[in-house]
């Protein structure tokens, strides 16, 4: 299943309706379509000051790219074998 991604007006425009307007957290995310755990992450983040949204960002990144790196990693000895049964097999 993939993730659906919102933009950062969408985020904010849910919040300030939870915050300003005084909606619930449930109503606002039923009638966008969201779930409520992602209301309240989005709410937590956004209190959050800029320099930990950044290092959040640096962590989640790190992390992601690690798993690629080792994704590919992976696939590469996968393909060495195969060049290496094949070389064996040509001759």
């Amino acid at each position: 299943m993939k993730r659906k991604r919102y933009t950062e007006e969408f985020k904010a425009e849910a919040i300030k309706q939870v915050v300003e307007r005084g909606y619930s957290v449930l109503e606002v995310s039923r009638r966008l379509g969201i779930s409520d755990k992602s209301m309240y992450h989005w709410m937590r983040q956004a209190k959050q000051s800029p320099t930990e949204r950044a290092e959040q960002d640096i962590q989640a990144e790190n992390v992601q790219l690690r798993a690629e790196l080792a994704r590919v990693e992976e696939e590469r000895d996968i393909l060495k074998k195969a060049a290496a049964y094949f070389a064996k097999e040509s001759k």
